[in-house]
């Protein structure tokens, strides 16, 4: 059987994390995952949406994940939604505790993705938006596609 090829493909991205948080950081990190979890992450069966890290005890953990149960796996199936290890070294570790420990500040997964057949996951240092924050933004948006529709009209009549 071939290889599958699976040099940076992703897997999940929480696409909300840019909307509600400006993000200042991002570190890459390694994931400890067991056998079915790999498994079903090779199936694309993740979400990150709703998930977050926390520091605990020097080690970094992410929080409510979703990795849905492995379809061929057996009574050893791992559980959803259970923390999961980060592996980062630990000058990045103690970084992520300092700026974790400020105000207004959150440790956001952005992306989950295979990376030379290891698990990756990108985890951003944010500060939440308000609410006429993420409208400004949504407006900024909006104009610069409107001024990129009207070059590319202009473009093709000429």
């Amino acid at each position: 059987m071939a290889k599958e090829n699976t040099a940076n493909r992703l897997i999940a991205s929480n696409k909300m994390a840019r909307l509600n948080y400006d993000i200042d950081d991002i570190y890459e990190a390694g994931i400890v995952l067991s056998g079915t979890e790999v498994k079903a992450l090779r199936a694309g069966k993740a979400n990150i949406k709703d998930s977050y890290a926390v520091v605990k005890d020097d080690e970094v953990y992410l929080r409510e994940m979703h990795i849905s149960h492995y379809d061929h796996g057996n009574r050893f199936n791992h559980e959803p939604l259970r923390p999961r290890k980060l592996l980062l070294h630990k000058r990045e570790i103690h970084k992520l505790y300092s700026k974790s420990r400020e105000k207004g500040l959150a440790l956001v997964p952005l992306k989950l993705y295979f990376k030379n057949g290891k698990v990756k996951v990108e985890i951003g240092i944010g500060k939440g938006k308000k609410l006429y924050d993420r409208r400004e933004d949504i407006k900024q948006r909006d104009e610069r596609r409107d001024i990129a529709r009207s070059f590319k009209s202009k473009l093709i009549k000429v």
